[in-house]
């Protein structure tokens, strides 16, 4: 489920004509905080050498079956 929202919000910043690097926080929000490490590990090749603003927060009030939900700011243009 990782992959595939930063594969969206990567989509998304792109269509608004920005880069990774335009990312300047991200939030994660995890059902299960014992699957912090592989939910991390996709987060860092997608933002490893960008580096934004991380939190990482255990809410296992997630919607459906979701296990993760993440947030991503940018600051396009600036």
């Amino acid at each position: 489920q990782a992959t595939y929202i930063l594969d969206k919000i990567l989509a998304s910043i792109s269509a608004l004509g920005g880069k990774p690097q335009d990312v300047v926080r991200t939030r994660i929000y995890l059902r299960d905080a014992d699957q912090w490490e592989p939910v991390s590990r996709a987060h860092g090749r997608v933002f490893g050498e960008v580096m934004p603003a991380n939190t990482l927060i255990q809410a296992g009030g997630l919607i459906g079956d979701y296990e993760v939900e993440i947030e991503a700011e940018a600051e396009l243009g600036a």
